[in-house]
């Protein structure tokens, strides 16, 4: 793991969650943000929010115009800690045809920001091919914090049966390693995507599709996912993780097209 400062832990997952007690602070629209950490030296700045969880909720929003008329809008979610206080809004800057015409498979940027609004995190994903017959040109994001400052890159990697990524640093060296399951299912149960060692010998975190009930997975496709990463991972890396989220949620899940398959009724 280089320096990047986590320990693979051989069985199991990381330890009970380790926040610091904090303040809720309501604001105006009745929306708890996490209260701002102090700034830590050779954090980017924004980053300082990661430093104090070891889990991170993805709750992507419902878009009434996208369900009455089924043209697809920009997405945005809503980042919480453990305690369900938000962390980062996220928000994808994408144009109506982009959207439109090539669907989940869409290149995308998606803009995170924190609770002053600033611009923390930037994911960038180019168009690239989806299918395992073209391991050539498989899918790839890039994460910059703060925009402008590549911190990492999540990269598919070529498999026969399983969905298979690496987590890269900013100078393309292998961290992590992302399996998961053969059939990407959310047939009434969670979809786990393992995060584990380079060698895939130790588990490090999980990211997590949460069934969230048979109406909201067939009509639209808004889903929520859970990160869990050792609370001692470098922020830089779980910024990265946090990337890895939204890839898997657009190639995995936004076929709205197909909704008996997202389902999984057949």
């Amino acid at each position: 793991a280089g320096n990047y400062g986590f320990q693979a832990h051989p069985m199991g997952f990381p330890g009970g969650f380790v926040i610091p007690p904090v303040q809720n602070q309501p604001t105006m629209d009745g929306i708890i943000w996490m209260p701002l950490p102090p700034s830590i030296p050779n954090c980017p700045p924004g980053l300082e929010y990661l430093t104090q969880i070891d889990q991170v909720l993805i709750h992507q929003q419902l878009e009434l115009l996208e369900i009455v008329t089924g043209f697809e809008t920009n997405n945005k979610y809503e980042l919480k800690n453990a305690l369900g206080q938000r962390v980062y809004f996220a928000t994808e800057d994408n144009d109506f045809c982009t959207r439109n015409c090539c669907g989940p498979s869409r290149p995308f940027t998606i803009r995170i920001l924190d609770n002053v609004g600033r611009e923390v995190i930037t994911l960038q994903r180019p168009l690239r091919c989806s299918s395992c017959c073209c391991p050539c040109c498989l899918q790839e994001l890039e994460v910059q914090a703060p925009p402008g400052t590549t911190v990492g890159y999540v990269v598919q990697k070529w498999h026969a049966c399983l969905p298979k990524f690496t987590i890269q640093d900013e100078k393309r060296m292998d961290i992590l390693k992302i399996v998961g399951p053969c059939v990407v299912c959310s047939c009434c149960e969670d979809v786990n995507f393992e995060v584990k060692s380079v060698d895939e010998t130790c588990a490090v975190g999980r990211i997590s599709k949460q069934w969230t009930g048979f109406v909201r997975e067939v009509f639209t496709d808004a889903d929520n996912f859970g990160i869990s990463f050792p609370m001692d991972l470098d922020v830089k890396m779980k910024a990265v993780m946090i990337g890895a989220c939204f890839l898997i949620d657009f190639m995995f899940f936004e076929h709205t097209g197909n909704k008996h398959q997202r389902a999984g009724v057949w």
